[in-house]
Order: structure tokens, then C-alpha cells, then sequence
């Protein structure tokens, strides 16, 4: 079996910084592929200190649909934008003034993977927050998705003078890795917590086997944290093993299995179904409704169907600003992002032109992030004029 490895230490540049995150990627990428995997071989992508949050997006993505099991190594420092206070992984561009445009949001971790099938990913964190990171971390969960295997750290604040913290966890995980041994991701994280020692009691510890990945209870042993601190963080119960009825299991499970077994049709239809079911239960216009509807825009996507998944992103952006979402509010902006980038894999010049003047019309309220995108549909739409 082939997997996938994206190892990404990331952080900004100058005094901002608050851990050499790129110190820990020679120790990995000194680890054989097979290793950071698990799987007979794997294909391995390293991101040190990237400048662009879409790059690394772009990334995620390839990462998210690769066939086989996938493993991250993030290394990094925790920032809350200014404006909507969520939590993002600082870029080297990044300033505390700047978050929401040049880091990379965390939802976006959590929304490229949440197709996949559960038990194929697993994170390893070794992440370090600043205060207000910090505090929001209290009344929060740093949110990796239901079905991911989450292991790893997040640090506290530095107190008294500035110092560049060293990514302990992580190095200690990628030193256990290089005796060329893979233990179970459980063993693994504990072992690297023994190395890290004393001085990691006052971490928020993240250490849960996902979703239906073999770790009792979901959730391995914790060290001790310190009293007052943020309590180590687990995700809801998971589904129950592969071979239920559908209605008995998580039907987000049983839409995985079909995509990657190619049948496409089926796994539309079952998220078609739960959509009409929170359409009469929760009304348009709910989070429940907007949910499978964004389930299909994907759906609709790794089918090759971009001109039906481009459309539902559309539907469902309008949908939210009829809501009442801000038109800066990141579920909308992922919305339109993503009905902008399946915009662009339409090959048919009339289909083209219908979506995109829809597209334009939304890009007008809801620029997002990234300079230019209202003019780059444009500039496309006068060249798709001249196409007969």
C-alpha cells in the first residue's frame, strides 16, 4: 500500500516568531517515507516556511484526494485574526495585523479532510499559541475534523524574556521515527510526551484516535496539565465499523467508502437524501441543509463534475448571505473560493459564461481573500465572450 506524507513547519519571519518550526524538517525528512507513513511506500511533500496561505491550500488538496492513508507533521504558531477571533496557523508573512490574509485558516485543515475516509488521516501537532491563542483555546476546540487521528501538543505562551522556542514534541517524534521503526501513532505520541518530559506538563495535550481508528475510549493516556490550563481536547464519539446499514452508520463514513470505490452516483444520492431530510427538518436556509449541500459541491467535484459542483457552491453562498452570514464570514468566503476554483475547470464555453456571471456577481460582495479575484473572473468572461 502507497501513502501520502505532507510535512509543513511553518512560521513567521523576524521577531514575530515564537518557535524555529523549519529546525524540526531535516530530522524528518532524514526518516524513510515508509516510515512517516506507515505503508510499503509513500510519496512525501515538504513545506517549509510557506509565504502563500493558497499555496498551502492548494497542497492540502492534492494531499486530501491522494489514494491510501495520509499523515501530517505540522509544526508552527497559533494566531487569532483580529476580526473574526478563529484560529490560524501563521505564515511566514504573517503579523499579528495581518493574520487574516496571510495565514492559513484552521477551518481549512478540517474542511479539505473531511471526506476522507475515516481512519486514513492522522495529524501530528507541535503547535505553539500566543496569548490570545491562548485564552481562546479555554472555551475552545482547535477543530481537526470528526474523523481524523489528532496527536501532538499546543504550547503555551513564553514567559519573561522572548525567546524562539525549539519544537520538542516534533523533534522527539521524528528522532523516535529515524530508528527506522513505526510505533501505533498511540505509542508513538507517548513516547515522544516521556522525551519531552516536565517541561511539556503545562501543554495542551491533543492526543485522539479519531473516528473509528482502534484507540479505546477515542482517546489514548494523558500526562498530567497544569490546573487552570485548557484540558486536553477530544472529538465526538465515532461511527460504528465498516459493514453497518446506512441508516445505522455515519453516513458520512458510508459516502467515503463510495467515493473511493468509484460510485460516485450512490454516494450523491445518499447525501441528496440526508439533504432532503434537513430540508424538512431544520428548514433552507440551516446549517444542517447548507452541510449536505456542501457535501455534494465535493461530491460533485471528485466526481470530475466541476460545472454541477461549481453551481452548488454557488447555491450555497447565496444561501448563507440570504441567511444573514456576513459577506466576510468564512463559511461564505469558502463558498465562493471553492465555486471559483471549480469555475475554472470548466471546459464548456456556455456553461462557462452561465456560472461565471453568477460568479461575478457574487465575487462583487464577497472579494475574499485573495487580491484580484473579482478581476481575474472578469478578464475571464470577456475572453469566454469571444468564444462562439
Amino acid at each position: 500500500m502507497s501513502g501520502t506524507v505532507l510535512l509543513l513547519a511553518a512560521a513567521p519571519a523576524g521577531k514575530g516568531c515564537m518557535v524555529d518550526a523549519a529546525s524540526v524538517l531535516p530530522v524528518l525528512a532524514a526518516v524513510p517515507p515508509s516510515v512517516l507513513s506507515g505503508t510499503d511506500t509513500a510519496n512525501v511533500v515538504e513545506l517549509a516556511d510557506p509565504l502563500e496561505p493558497q499555496a498551502v491550500l492548494t497542497r492540502l488538496r492534492a494531499a486530501a484526494v491522494a489514494p491510501g492513508p495520509l499523515t501530517l507533521f505540522v509544526t508552527g504558531q497559533l494566531q487569532l485574526d483580529r476580526r473574526q477571533r478563529l484560529p490560524h496557523l501563521a505564515l511566514a508573512r504573517t503579523t499579528p495585523a495581518t493574520v487574516r490574509y496571510t495565514g492559513l485558516p484552521w477551518q481549512w485543515i478540517r474542511e479539505e479532510f473531511r471526506l476522507r475516509p475515516v481512519g486514513a488521516t492522522t495529524l501530528f501537532l507541535d503547535l505553539h499559541a500566543d496569548t490570545e491563542s491562548w485564552e481562546w483555546l479555554r472555551a475552545n476546540r482547535l477543530d481537526s475534523g470528526y474523523n481524523n487521528a489528532v496527536y501532538g501538543r499546543i504550547a503555551p505562551p513564553r514567559s519573561g524574556r522572548r525567546a524562539v522556542a525549539v519544537p520538542t514534541y516534533m523533534k522527539a517524534v521524528a528522532t523516535i521515527l529515524r530508528s527506522g521503526l513505526r510505533p501505533h501513532p498511540v505509542d508513538l505520541h507517548q513516547q515522544a510526551l516521556g522525551r519531552v518530559g516536565a517541561d511539556g506538563y503545562a501543554d495542551l495535550l491533543l492526543s485522539a484516535g479519531g473516528v473509528g481508528a482502534g484507540v479505546p475510549g477515542g482517546s489514548a493516556p494523558r500526562p498530567p496539565y497544569r490546573p487552570g490550563g485548557p484540558r486536553p481536547q477530544t472529538p465526538p464519539e465515532g461511527a460504528p465499523p465498516d459493514g453497518l446499514k446506512e441508516q445505522e452508520a455515519d453516513p458520512h463514513a458510508v459516502i467515503s467508502a463510495a467515493v473511493q470505490s468509484g460510485r460516485h452516483p450512490d454516494a450523491d444520492a445518499i447525501a441528496a437524501r440526508h439533504e432532503q431530510t434537513a430540508l424538512r427538518t431544520h428548514g433552507v436556509g440551516s446549517e444542517q441543509a447548507l452541510h449536505w449541500a456542501e457535501v455534494r459541491a465535493d461530491l460533485a467535484m471528485f466526481a470530475g463534475d466541476p460545472v454541477r459542483s461549481c453551481r452548488t457552491w454557488l447555491g450555497v453562498a447565496a444561501a448563507r448571505l440570504a441567511a444573514g452570514q456576513a459577506v466576510d464570514a468564512p463559511a461564505v468566503e469558502a463558498a465562493v473560493d471553492r465555486a471559483h476554483h471549480q469555475w475554472g475547470r470548466i471546459r464548456d464555453p456556455e456553461a462557462a459564461r452561465e456560472t461565471g456571471n453568477r460568479l461575478a456577481e457574487l465575487r462583487a460582495r464577497v472579494p475574499g481573500r485573495r487580491q484580484g479575484a473579482l478581476d481575474h473572473v472578469r478578464r475571464q468572461l470577456r475572453q469566454l465572450q469571444t468564444q462562439v
